[in-house]
């Protein structure tokens, strides 16, 4: 239990460091299109670049990003959905599921993400939430989970929408944010690498092809895709991630042109990109350094080897960028004391901010010095 316990605070660390907005310290002017745009560091959540980064502002079909996300971690790919009434009469672009239909789960995210079907979604969150008020709140729930403090959802789609006074809306950094999360599942990036796809409706009688009209995943080596939107409040809008070695970037451009700028997008996002591939580079630290004993008070032991709980951590940083390696260690801990138990926390640090965060634990157990231990230390000295 502890050591699950420890993983855990480690975990919950890095999550932290994820929400803090670092910036690289240039003053670059990439001159984009976008009203909004960020590039970001998948793994620590950094601020690479940003314009407005932080407006609020309706993001269009890039929304599905969390709508499978969620099917995806329901646990309930495998199963089949009925096509609702509601689901059937969603505007385009729609697959033209029929009410009463039944289809796999797991076949319409190929829909809802290649081809951004908007009765797909419906269906999907009918499905999930058990409404699509209901599933809107399962997607505010997890953005809040996230670290995101801008975003509003009330469609599974990203049909523009208001609600309460409040509109269908996110900021690029959320998106971002978002996005990096969605990565970490490896379905969620087969599924939007994916070329094609082919699947049935559950009686057999109908078969669907869709096709992903993600023109960047042959724009840019190493893009992953990820999602493009446009409804007339957003305008063109479009989240994507590179790999490059064990760097993944993740760049939003949100309002970026109205018809017939169709092409701006890829423009913006191909700069973001070249920016990023260009100017930042993966550097690991390793981890499970052993730091001097600390020391242990009323304990058999006067000291106890102590460790950083991680093996290895990297980051994208520039040329001219150093990372600072802060640490905070208690001056004693008092027996008994439990292996893995947490006695400090190293940091790293970058222009001040922290970009993530670990535990020092103790690395063995020393048991509480008792009258039985001096007892049996008196008679151990009497056989000896």
């Amino acid at each position: 239990f502890l050591h699950i316990f420890i993983l855990f605070l480690s975990v919950i660390s890095i999550i932290i460091a994820s929400s803090m907005t670092v910036y690289a310290e240039d003053e670059t002017d990439l001159k984009l299109h976008a009203r909004s745009a960020i590039l970001m560091d998948a793994a620590t959540g950094r601020v690479l670049y940003e314009e407005n980064g932080y407006d609020v502002m309706p993001m269009a079909s890039t929304t599905k990003i969390m709508t499978c996300i969620l099917a995806l971690e329901s646990g309930r790919v495998e199963e089949y959905l009925t096509v609702s009434r509601n689901a059937q009469g969603q505007p385009k672009v729609r697959l033209g599921i029929k009410e009463g239909e039944r289809y796999q789960l797991k076949d319409l995210l190929y829909s809802l993400m290649l081809e951004s079907h908007n009765d797909t979604a419906v269906a999907i969150a009918e499905f999930l939430g058990g409404s699509v008020e209901g599933f809107a709140e399962m997607m505010n729930a997890k953005a809040v989970e996230l670290g995101c403090e801008n975003t509003y959802f009330i469609t599974p789609n990203g049909l523009d929408a208001t609600q309460n006074g409040r509109q269908h809306s996110s900021t690029a950094y959320d998106m971002a944010l978002i996005t990096s999360y969605a990565l970490e599942n490896k379905d969620f990036c087969e599924i939007i690498s994916t070329p094609s796809h082919i699947f049935q409706e559950a009686g057999g009688k109908k078969q669907y092809t869709v096709y992903n009209k993600d023109a960047f995943l042959n724009m840019y080596e190493g893009a992953m895709g990820v999602k493009t939107g446009f409804t007339n409040g957003a305008g063109y809008c479009f989240v994507g991630a590179v790999e490059r070695g064990e760097a993944r970037f993740v760049s939003v451009v949100l309002g970026c042109g109205w018809p017939p700028n169709k092409t701006w997008k890829w423009a913006d996002t191909r700069t973001l990109m070249n920016y990023g591939t260009g100017n930042f580079f993966y550097k690991t630290y390793v981890g499970n350094n052993v730091y001097e004993n600390i020391k242990v008070v009323d304990g058999i032991k006067e000291t106890a080897e102590v460790k950083v709980w991680r093996e290895e951590i990297g980051l994208l940083l520039s040329e001219s960028e150093v990372i600072v390696t802060e640490y905070e260690l208690y001056e004693e801990v008092t027996a008994p004391v439990e292996k893995g138990m947490v006695v400090g926390y190293e940091r790293y640090l970058l222009n001040g901010e922290k970009l993530a965060e670990f535990p020092i634990i103790v690395n063995e157990s020393v048991d509480k010095i008792t009258l039985w231990y001096c007892f049996g230390k008196i008679v151990e000295g009497f056989l000896i």
